[in-house]
């Protein structure tokens, strides 16, 4: 009597290569100009909100004013990893990685208008889910954590965010999204979940820790400080609705250059060109 083997298959767990993780993100780019718009705006809605998410436990563990400046630095930026952890690992659609769409628009693959209607309809949603979370925590009372010291972090954070000259608010959006898209980079060449986790964390970490400055997250961290700052937390009423514009409109801008800096590299040193 014979015994029937399962067919089993094999996952080689080993990174892909540079050009192999380029042409995945040429792909992952064709994807994502396909993906229905409204499924888009909900996907990009779930984005928002697991990035608020980590600026929620990023926030928290400022709440503890006693640390050193460096600890709080180190080990908040590990907290916010939380947010691309779960946009990587649960899939969901971010304006500041979807920049390196570029790279299929650059091997013709996809259009100007393709990216751009994705680039739109993301950002919008992200603001979306981001204003959904910022909700959704503020009736939590989250902010009443240790005295209100963890409200007080929010609406520091803000303010520190909407006060910043042009040109340094330009130049940290920039950093920061060459970060982002490198931890984006990284999650593309992995093919397990917990290579995603680390290859995210020193990237992302570090962009937190330095104080640049990410416009999806920031569509948290400056309504959720806009709020406190009107409900009575901070020193100062520094938090206003033209200042959350400001910021977002140049961070924004300085993500989009950041991640066309990264896309275009690769792009540049890796793609190549399909036989006719």
């Amino acid at each position: 009597m014979s015994i029937e083997k399962e067919d089993l298959t094999i996952i080689d767990p080993a990174a892909l290569a540079p050009a192999a993780t380029e042409a995945k993100a040429e792909t992952v780019g064709v994807t994502k100009a396909d993906m229905h718009p409204v499924k888009c705006f909900v996907s990009a809605m779930l984005a928002g909100a697991f990035i608020g998410f980590g600026a929620m436990y990023f926030c928290t563990f400022l709440g503890d004013t006693s640390m050193a400046f460096g600890i709080q630095r180190i080990v908040g930026g590990l907290c916010f990893c939380l947010g691309l952890c779960l946009v990587l690992c649960c899939g969901a659609e971010l304006f500041t990685g979807n920049v390196l769409m570029a790279c299929a628009k650059a091997s013709g693959k996809i259009s100007f208008g393709d990216m751009f209607r994705n680039w739109i309809i993301v950002w919008i949603g992200n603001l979306a889910g981001a204003l959904v979370a910022v909700f959704i925590v503020f009736m939590s009372n989250l902010q009443g954590m240790n005295g209100g010291e963890v409200g007080n972090a929010f609406v520091s954070v803000a303010a520190g965010k909407v006060s910043l000259a042009p040109q340094v608010l330009f130049f940290k959006a920039i950093l920061c999204n060459i970060l982002v898209c490198l931890a984006v980079w990284i999650g593309f060449s992995a093919k397990t979940v917990s290579d995603k986790i680390v290859g995210i964390l020193l990237p992302i970490s570090a962009f937190v820790a330095c104080g640049f400055e990410h416009c999806v997250a920031n569509m948290f961290f400056l309504p959720m400080g806009f709020i406190l700052n009107g409900a009575g937390f901070g020193a100062v009423d520094a938090v206003t609705l033209s200042g959350i514009g400001y910021n977002l409109a140049l961070a924004t801008l300085g993500n989009i250059v950041g991640g066309l800096l990264v896309g275009m590299a690769y792009w540049f040193i890796y793609h190549k060109k399909q036989a006719k």
